[in-house]
Order: C-alpha cells, then structure tokens, then sequence
C-alpha cells in the first residue's frame, strides 16, 4: 500500500482525469487496499452501477490491477506507478512531437504525437479505431496514420495490452516463488531459496516478453508483385490493442539527464558527444557501440574545440576520442576518477555507465536537499558520511574539522529529516544505552524513499494551490466568460481588466507548470533512473 503522501497525490491525479466518482473510488483502494468489488461498493457508499463504471474507466487507463483468485474471487488493486506516469503524458506527447515532428503537417513522419495522445486519452485502442478517429475530417490521410503506427510499434514506442498486464505482477511472482520452493527437498539453503526466486523472476519476466510480442503480424504476399521492401513484409495487427510503451520514453528523459550533466560538467561539446554517444546505442543501449559510430554522428559543422586540445590538423575523430577519453577519467585511473566516469572506454569500445551516472545524480539530489535544509555544514556530513561509511560523533567532529557543539544538534536534525541513520553496537549483552556505541550512516534506501515521500507532497500541494488559484471568484468569472462560443471567437469582447486578470493567472500557472516539471524530474532521478532500460538484453 502507498503512504499517505503518495495515496492523496494519486487521488488528486485521478479527481482531476477522471472525475469525483472515479477519485472515490481511488481513494477506497489506497486506503484498503485489495478489494473486491462488494467491499469497494461498501467502504465507497457509491451506487453498484457508478462503481462498476468507475472501474471500467480505471482498468481501461491501466490504473487497476484486477485478478481471480480461488480464495478470494475478482480482487481489484490500485496501480500506483501507472497513476503517477500521468504526471509526464505531456512530456511524452512533446517527446513523441520531437521525434516524429509537429503534429500541423501530411508528411507521414508527422502523424506520431497525434497518435500517442490519442492513445493516452483512451488508456489503450486498436488500429482501426485509432485510424478511423484520425483521419475521420481527411480519410485519403489514413494510409500515412498507418505507416506512423508502424513505426511506433516497430520502435517500441507503442506496445501491446495482453491479459497479463492487467494482473498484479506481485499475485505472479509469490505464486511462481510458491512452485519453485515446491521443488526443494529437505530444508532448503539461503542460496537455493535465492536461486528459487531468480528462477521465478526469469519465468515472469519471460512470460511478460512472450505477452508483448504480438503487435506485428507478417503480411499476405502479392504473388502478383515480386519485389517489395522489407518493411512492407510486417503489419501492424489489427485485433492487438495498444498502449503507451513509458520506458521507451522514460528513456530519453534519461538521456537528456546525462547529456545536461555531461555539459555541465565539462562543456557543451562534451555534452554533444555524450548525445551522439547514447544515440549510437538508442536501440540496445546496454551493448557498447564505437569511436567511429559516434564521430559519425556529430556534424562536421559542429565545433568541438574547448577542454581538450586542438589544432586545426586534428579531425573530428580524434577530438571524439579525445573526449570520450576526458569522460572515461582515463587520466585518473583510480576510484574516484571511476566514481566521476561517464563512459568507459575500451579497445575503442564505449560503454555508457548509466549505473555510476544514476548514482551519481541521485546522490546530487540527496545533497541538494542537505543544503537547502541544513546548510553546507550540513551537505559536509552527509558526504563524510557517503565516503567513509559508519562513524561516530567524536570521528565525525575530528575528520570533518567541527566543534562537538555543532555537529551534536547537527546530526540529530539531519537524522529528523531521515537523511542518516543510526547503528547501534552494544557493548554488553543487555544493551544499556550507557554501554553502546552509535554509529551514523547514510541508509540511501531509506533516505531516497523520505525524499520521494515529500517530493510527492510538494507535487499535490502545486496541484492544491493550481486549483486555488483557478477557484479564486474574480478568476473563475473571467474563465467562464472566455469559454462563451463569442468570446472564443473574439477574446477583444473582454475588458481590459478581464485580460490583464486573465493574463496574470496564465502567468502564475506557467511557473506553477515549471515547479511542477522540476519537481518531477526529481522524482525521476530518485525513482526510475535505475529501472529505465531493465528490460533490455544485454
């Protein structure tokens, strides 16, 4: 079940798509946890029919989890991740308008941000309904929307909704464990409970790449035409629904992370050659790619001059492996060059350490957080603390170079925000507080989970004070008045105090929109920075 902060962002999020029935509906779920649908109809006091509405609006949005067990009958489970990836549908449709191009245009390319929002608005379609709903004002247009939802599906972009994608994949893997501890005579090990597990983990995981892969379906040959082109050869099904792949678009939001820490960490041209860099590896991003492949795709035009040296002999290829070399900290080969690394080079091979990176970015959110709260005192005792690992107080004042006094109240207010932790070691089998030493550490788990906790209570207290704003009577006055057939039409029917009142709350709901972002590129990093691309073979 989701803590408090998470479950009234998601009841926030679900209010605002979907409707006050739906949000109660939410709300019972998180609170409860798995219900059947005579348990949810109780705790929610709604009628059957707006309850089973509701939950064929949240199943088809991929919202609930629903499955039928022996015991139990039909249990419904709130999916909480599904619900807070809303918070980017934006950011994908805009990424989808980036790589296949505006949506204004008839050049096939163009179709793909038309057709991800769609998807989006509707939880999961099929082809004929997403073509028929696109093209119904331009039918000649619905061979292009085709081509697009090729490439989409072809580019993992989109992916199919099987049955199992709607089951908790919680109820697969205990049920998976279950039968694979079956098998295990006697009393069974720690490493063959472990290898149990991993054993349940690869069948699931297994399962769920056999489930997606339908989609594409080989086209009926024209014995009549004898050269057609490979990409003629597949189709997309038409009976297959599909839905939003968020990992291929979590993906890039990844990769412009590590292009911008890159550029500031070195300069803007170190930044272009860590985006030529991931580009070369867009399609297996855990495979290493080469020196060749990512000078290839850095223009001629750009200059790459700056950190490392140049003359005007030296060719781009050169100043490429120049600065994959500055990246890899190849001239300082020890544990804290590899800690800044952002590649490793090797033979000529470039392998993206996207794990160092991840840590590393993470661990900046962590700081930050320290230093807005406590200071750069504060920020010095956190990294003491990363580097070094378990000490205690008196340590912690010596090596850090702080008086006792400071660094006592210091501790117990960076321990208040759960930034660190204690250890206790007793020194006597009674464990006498007088008699024990207490160690600080930094428990980054635990740390990174109270930190997601209160960026999620700073993205419902943004959505509290977007709607605050809006319900304001002067404010609300004017948006109803906008919204007349007239006016829309011609927005110089409204006064000029009404514009300037009008304008001043777009104002305000840009930089809440922009805190919004920031806040949840935060999130990001802390939560799906490690699991972005975990489904890709090595």
């Amino acid at each position: 079940m989701a803590d408090a902060d998470t479950s009234r962002l998601c009841v926030q999020i679900v209010r605002s798509h979907f409707g006050p029935l739906a949000a109660n509906a939410a709300s019972a779920l998180l609170t409860r946890g798995r219900l059947s649908l005579a348990q949810l109809i109780r705790y929610t006091m709604m009628k059957p029919r707006s309850v089973r509405a509701a939950i064929l609006v949240l199943v088809q949005h991929n919202i609930l989890w629903h499955s039928n067990a022996d015991e139990e009958g039909e249990m419904l489970e709130f999916n909480t991740l599904e619900c807070l990836m809303r918070l980017r549908f934006g950011r994908f449709v805009w990424q989808a308008e980036q790589l296949f191009g505006p949506s204004d245009t008839h050049d096939p390319v163009y179709q793909g941000a038309e057709i991800v929002q769609l998807i989006l608005d509707h939880g999961k379609l099929q082809p004929p309904d997403i073509i028929s709903r696109l093209s119904i004002y331009n039918p000649k247009s619905s061979s292009l929307y085709s081509q697009t939802l090729y490439k989409l599906v072809s580019g993992a972009y989109l992916k199919p909704s099987t049955l199992l994608s709607h089951n908790s994949p919680r109820d697969k893997r205990i049920k998976y464990e279950a039968e694979e501890k079956a098998k295990l005579t006697g009393f069974p090990t720690a490493k063959e409970l472990r290898e149990a597990m991993e054993t349940a983990e690869a069948r699931l995981k297994r399962e769920e790449q056999e489930a997606e892969s339908v989609g594409l379906k080989r086209k009926p040959k024209d014995h009549r035409s004898t050269k057609r082109k490979a990409i003629e050869e597949d189709m997309v099904d038409d009976v297959v629904y599909f839905r939003v792949n968020f990992d291929r678009f979590n993906t890039y939001i990844r990769n412009k992370l590590i292009e911008t820490a890159a550029g500031e960490r070195f300069n803007r041209s170190a930044a272009l050659v860590m985006r030529a860099t991931l580009k070369s590896t867009e399609a297996k991003q855990k495979n290493p790619t080469s020196t060749a492949a990512v000078a290839m795709l850095i223009s001629d035009d750009e200059n790459l001059s700056g950190l490392v040296t140049s003359t005007k002999k030296s060719s781009s290829a050169s100043l490429v492996k120049d600065y994959l070399g500055l990246m890899s900290a190849i001239d300082n080969p020890t544990p804290a060059g590899r800690a800044s690394s952002f590649i490793n080079l090797s033979n000529n091979k470039v392998y993206v350490e996207f794990g160092i990176i991840g840590s590393r970015l993470q661990r900046h959110v962590l700081e930050a957080v320290a230093r807005e709260r406590h200071g750069d005192d504060g920020v010095r005792i956190v990294r003491l603390l990363l580097d070094i690992g378990k000490m205690d107080e008196k340590q912690i004042a010596k090596v850090a170079m702080m008086p006792n006094n400071v660094v006592r109240p210091l501790l117990a207010a960076l321990s208040s925000d759960f930034l660190i932790s204690t250890q206790e070691v007793p020194r006597s089998a009674d464990r006498n507080p007088t008699r024990t030493f207490y160690l600080w550490h930094v428990d980054l788990h635990k740390a990174y989970s109270t930190l997601l906790g209160h960026l999620y209570k700073t993205i419902y207290n943004i959505g509290m004070r977007r709607q605050a704003e809006q319900e304001e009577p002067i404010v609300k006055a004017v948006l109803e008045k906008r919204e007349r057939t007239d006016v829309a039409q011609d927005e110089s029917l409204l006064s000029r105090m009404e514009r300037d009142v009008l304008k001043e709350w777009e104002t305000k709901q840009e930089k809440l929109t922009v805190l919004e972002m920031r806040v949840e590129e935060a999130v990001f990093i802390l939560r799906d920075l490690d699991t972005v691309g975990s489904n890709e073979d090595s």
